[in-house]
């Protein structure tokens, strides 16, 4: 049984109340027409599921942009949507509590990051805020999810937002990465200009059902070394991805 209370990371406000808290510099992203109509669409639409009954996940959507603003992002990982299960999900894409059980692809990043750094510990914790507060943007496309209902707030409108947030810091100037895994984050290329400024690196997603398989398996793929390296080529420091 879990040692979490069911809805301890259950979304329990309105949308607007997470807007309001964002920095102004996302907040100016979101006042663009299309984003803004999109977030009055799932305003409305998250009401609506919580009137219902509906468990939402996570309880802050906009988590990972409390660690970044679009010119200090020097990472950038999508992931598709929240986990979820309960207590799983808390606003980083990948991320869970480091109490919770380690989910099957958090479970092949780590493994990937062994093979890169065999001379470090074991990951520290399952939870990624340590790389988020080092410039890493962990995005998940769509920023919330009914409990035990994957995909369940696709197309709701979340796209249109996180599309926006995604072009906003590809036009930064700063170095930067971005890792896409798996074919639904590798669709957002068509957002990213090409600038000398930014690295691209495509891999199969870190599910057990794609990690290893052809054409460009996650697993050996060396992502965290080439960003730190490359990053480092453009006289950036390169993020600490095995320390506590």
């Amino acid at each position: 049984m879990s040692q979490f209370s069911p809805a301890q990371n259950a979304l329990n406000s309105t949308l607007l109340s997470h807007l309001q808290s964002l920095d102004e510099v996302w907040k100016e992203i979101l006042r663009v027409p299309e984003p803004k109509e999109a977030l009055r669409q799932l305003s409305r639409f998250l009401a609506a599921r919580l009137e219902a009954g509906a468990e939402i996940y996570p309880q802050q959507p906009f988590r990972a942009l409390h660690f970044v603003q679009p010119d200090t992002v020097r990472v950038v990982i999508l992931g598709q949507d929240p986990y979820h299960g309960p207590n799983q999900a808390q606003g980083l894409a990948f991320s869970v509590p480091n109490a919770c059980p380690c989910p099957p692809s958090l479970r092949n990043i780590f493994k990937e990051l062994a093979l890169e750094y065999p001379e470090a510990a074991p990951a520290p914790g399952n939870e990624l805020s340590r790389w988020a507060r080092q410039g890493v943007l962990l995005l998940n496309t769509v920023l919330t999810v009914e409990a035990h209902q994957p995909a369940s707030h696709a197309k709701q409108g979340w796209e249109v937002v996180t599309d926006a947030l995604i072009k906003r810091v590809a036009q930064s100037p700063q170095p930067k990465v971005f890792m896409l895994w798996g074919s639904h984050a590798q669709a957002k290329r068509q957002l990213l200009p090409n600038n000398p400024q930014q690295l691209i690196l495509t891999a199969n997603h870190p599910s057990p059902l794609s990690a290893q398989r052809p054409p460009k398996p996650f697993i050996g793929c060396q992502h965290f070394k080439q960003a730190n390296d490359w990053l480092e080529q453009q006289g950036q420091a390169p993020i600490d991805w095995v320390g506590a």
